[in-house]
């Protein structure tokens, strides 16, 4: 059986938990727009707290699987380190963490435009060379303004709309499926 993008069947979930995951994302949204320092501390201590967990079940998940331990062992002290620190120092976690997402999204984007330029010259066209130049544009701005006050709000605002609109999505396709 051959698949393609228009024929692509997703697994469904209950319709229910996409209407809750959809009235979450609102609620992100909502609170990122109308308290933004407040609410980046609150899942600044969330994702410590996440980590400090994630951390100690990767550690016993490496007695009862012994594969790749090594790894399970650095992965699941990272983790615990990292929300330790977190949770001991959420300001500064709150700054730092929506930079340092920014600086990948940055890297990503250069090298997303990188790829595309070079398909570009492989006979891909004009077009995909203009969206790998702008990719590799904007992936150095925020490269190099990683750090920058207002690159840091902006990348809040930006996660406020997506989460607002994403969520409301998620409504809808949640009510559609219900109907369904």
């Amino acid at each position: 059986m051959t698949t393609n993008a228009m024929t692509f069947d997703t697994q469904k979930h209950p319709w229910w938990l996409l209407l809750m995951g959809g009235i979450l994302n609102v609620i992100i949204g909502l609170l990122l727009l109308t308290t933004p320092v407040k609410t980046v501390l609150l899942l600044v201590l969330a994702l410590g707290l996440y980590w400090l967990i994630s951390g100690a079940f990767i550690l016993v998940g490496m007695f009862v699987d012994h594969s790749a331990w090594g790894w399970k062992l650095f992965s699941g002290l990272l983790s615990i380190l990292a929300g330790f620190i977190i949770l001991r120092h959420p300001l500064a976690g709150a700054l730092v963490i929506p930079e340092i997402l920014i600086l990948l999204l940055g890297i990503q984007g250069l090298i997303t435009g990188m790829v595309m330029l070079v398909l570009a010259f492989k006979g891909g066209g004009w077009g995909i060379f203009i969206l790998g130049a702008l990719s590799v544009i904007f992936g150095l701005i925020l490269m190099f303004n990683f750090w920058n006050p207002g690159m840091v709000v902006a990348f809040v605002w930006v996660v406020a709309v997506f989460a607002l609109v994403g969520g409301i999505i998620q409504i809808v396709q949640a009510f559609q499926q219900r109907a369904a």
